[in-house]
C-alpha cells in the first residue's frame, strides 16, 4: 500500500481500494458497489437492484472521499459504516455534539487518537472528523450545519 491512497486511484479497482481503506480505518466495509469519481476523488456507493430508473448514468449516493491519508466519510457514509465499525468511532456528549453540528471543532479525551474518525452522538452518526492532538477537526458542510442561538440574544 502507498502512503497516499490517492496514488492508487486508477491503479487499483475502485471497490477494492475503498473496501481496504474502510477496513483499515474502521474495521468494517459494507457490501456495496463503490466508484471513485472526479478530481476530488469522491466516492459513491450503491447496492445493485433490478429496478430500472431512467435518468443520469450515474449510480449511488455520495459516500465520502479518498484523502491523501485515508477515507473521509460523508454523513451518509458514516450512517452506513458506523453501526458495525469496530474502531475509530468517537462518541460525543450532548453539548459537544451540538457544537460539532454547528461547525465547531471539539475537544476529546483521547489525545493519542489521530486520523479520520466517525463521529457519533447517542445512536446517530454525525459524519467524520479528523482527530488531531485531542481535537476533532470539523468537516460538516456549511449548508448542513445547525444554527445555534446566541445566548446573549435570548
Amino acid at each position: 500500500m502507498s502512503d497516499n491512497p490517492r496514488a492508487e486511484i486508477g491503479q487499483t479497482n475502485d471497490a477494492e481500494l475503498v473496501k481496504r481503506l474502510l477496513i483499515e480505518n474502521y474495521g468494517y466495509a459494507p457490501d456495496l458497489r463503490y466508484e471513485i469519481r472526479g478530481r476530488y476523488h469522491k466516492v459513491y456507493a450503491w447496492k445493485p437492484c433490478s429496478l430500472e430508473i431512467r435518468g443520469p448514468d450515474r449510480n449511488g449516493v455520495y459516500f465520502g472521499r479518498v484523502e491523501s491519508d485515508g477515507i473521509r466519510l460523508s454523513i451518509e457514509g458514516s450512517f452506513l459504516v458506523g453501526p458495525k465499525a469496530t474502531k475509530n468511532v468517537v462518541e460525543l456528549d450532548d453539548g459537544s455534539a451540538k457544537r460539532y453540528l454547528a461547525g465547531e471543532s471539539v475537544e476529546i479525551d483521547d489525545k493519542n487518537l489521530h486520523g479520520w474518525v466517525i463521529v457519533k452522538w447517542r445512536s446517530y452518526y454525525l459524519g467524520s472528523a479528523k482527530a488531531k492532538e485531542g481535537r476533532l477537526i470539523n468537516y460538516v458542510p456549511k449548508e448542513r450545519r445547525l444554527k445555534l442561538e446566541d445566548p446573549a440574544k435570548a
